[in-house]
């Protein structure tokens, strides 16, 4: 699985990376990005259903 972050919609609040960062991390633009080119850990999950915005999306 592959996570996506749709950063015109990423308000940069830092819940994905607080949960999985292994995966996600606030970049100097104040987005998240997608630092892993695989996302088999179960955090993505959580990450994905905690976005406030619906940013994050998994393929």
């Amino acid at each position: 699985m592959k996570a996506f972050v749709d950063e015109d919609t990423c308000i940069g609040c830092g819940v994905c990376e607080s949960l999985c960062p292994d995966v996600f991390k606030l970049g100097e633009d104040g987005k998240a990005h997608v630092i892993a080119n695989d996302c088999s850990a179960g955090c993505c999950e959580d990450a994905k259903d905690s976005c406030p915005t619906g940013a994050i999306s998994l393929k």
